[in-house]
Order: C-alpha cells, then sequence, then structure tokens
C-alpha cells in the first residue's frame, strides 16, 4: 500500500511538472496588431488584449505572441472572458481565443476562437457559430463557411463577462478543443489546413472585443 501511494504520488508531481505555467509578464509577450495592458479585474491581475482599430479585415494575425514556447503537441489551457468595446457593430461577437503553430514571421498559423454573444442567442443559426477555427492565412471563416460549412464551427453554451475555460488538444494533425473542463470536445479539427505542425502560441481577439487573459498553462507531449 505504502508503495503504491509512493508512486501515485511521483506520478502527480511529473505530471505537474510537465505542465508549464507561462508567465504572462511584459517581458514575455509580444503585441503583434493589438494593444496589450494589465489589469485587475475581480481583484486578479490579467492580461488586456484589444484588436488594432486600423485592422478592417477578420481572422488576421492579432494576438500577443508568447515568447520562448515552441509548440507541436500537447494541450494549451487559458482562461478568457471578453466584453464588447463601446465602438463595437452590432455584428461583433467578442471574439477571443487561441493562435498556435504560429510561424517566425507571424504570416501562418491554426486558430481556435469563441464568439460569446452567439452562444445564448435566440436564433439558432448563431448558436451553431458560437466556436470557429480558421487557418492563417488562406482559410479564414468566411470561405470555411462557405466552401465546408458546418465542420469547423460548432455550439457552446457562453456568454460575454464569463471567465471561460479554453483547453486544446493537439496530437498529430488533429485538434480538440475543450470548454470549461467538460469532459468531451466542443469541438474536432482532423487537420491543420495550413499544414502547420510547430511554433508559438498567441491569445488571440478580434473586431470590437475588449479581451482578457489569464492562467496560461502549456503541457508539451
Amino acid at each position: 500500500m505504502k508503495n503504491l501511494q509512493i508512486l501515485l504520488f511521483t506520478l502527480f508531481l511529473y505530471q505537474n511538472l510537465l505542465a508549464q505555467t507561462v508567465s504572462l509578464e511584459p517581458n514575455n509577450l509580444i503585441a503583434n496588431q493589438v494593444s496589450m495592458s494589465f489589469e485587475k479585474l475581480n481583484g486578479m491581475k490579467v492580461l488586456k488584449v484589444v484588436k488594432d482599430s486600423t485592422m478592417k479585415k477578420v481572422d488576421e494575425a492579432t494576438f500577443v505572441r508568447i515568447k520562448n514556447i515552441d509548440f507541436q503537441e500537447g494541450i494549451i489551457e487559458v482562461k478568457v472572458l471578453s466584453r464588447l468595446l463601446k465602438t463595437a457593430a452590432p455584428s461583433d461577437r467578442g471574439f477571443i481565443g487561441l493562435a498556435y503553430h504560429i510561424n517566425a514571421d507571424n504570416s501562418k498559423f491554426d486558430c481556435i476562437y469563441i464568439r460569446p454573444t452567439n452562444g445564448r442567442a435566440d436564433d439558432q443559426v448563431r448558436r451553431n457559430h458560437s466556436i470557429q477555427y480558421f487557418s492563417f492565412p488562406d482559410f479564414k471563416f468566411d470561405i470555411l463557411r462557405k466552401e465546408k460549412p458546418e465542420r469547423y464551427e460548432s455550439y457552446a453554451d457562453m456568454g460575454l463577462n464569463e471567465w471561460i475555460k479554453i483547453k486544446i488538444v493537439v496530437k498529430g494533425k488533429q485538434s480538440k478543443l475543450f470548454l470549461n473542463d467538460n469532459e468531451h470536445p466542443s469541438l474536432i479539427v482532423n487537420e491543420s489546413l495550413g499544414n502547420n505542425t510547430a511554433g508559438a502560441l498567441g491569445l488571440f481577439v478580434d473586431v470590437g472585443t475588449e479581451g482578457y487573459f489569464r492562467d496560461l498553462k502549456v503541457k508539451k507531449e
């Protein structure tokens, strides 16, 4: 019994050593076509990210890039909260998520983001567009929705101004998105459309969004 307890404790320590908590501090971050600042929200220090207002296109490289992480396979976790800016248009949805496998010059990457305003909309079609995958630069949401409808979007319950845990599990060509410690994935992407296999991570926001991030963790496989 004692040997079993030692073994379980050793496994627990090993698993926690593999999961790296990533520091969200200025010296570890690079703002790319966004502004970033640090604020207190409900007593917690968080990173605030807003898309550059001069950027009119959507599904672009608008993220805070994390330094010194080369991610291939494993698990990425982060807690996000989004609000609509006062200048947001009626079509803005509180877009917030994670970019991964970002190449050196930010010209290629995969991304999964959420649209919190859609999660509890009265329109079922909008609900079906609560989660989005895209691959920059050739496979943005509008192209995917037209050419491969329903394959790269899905529904999940969520709302503005609440903390949502995003977990992306990447294994080989497949990515799975889990929300709020749910046992089953909310979205499954069976291949990177841009054939991206490794690269940096980014904290992504899009138009009309006041995005907040905390508790970023990475576990490489």
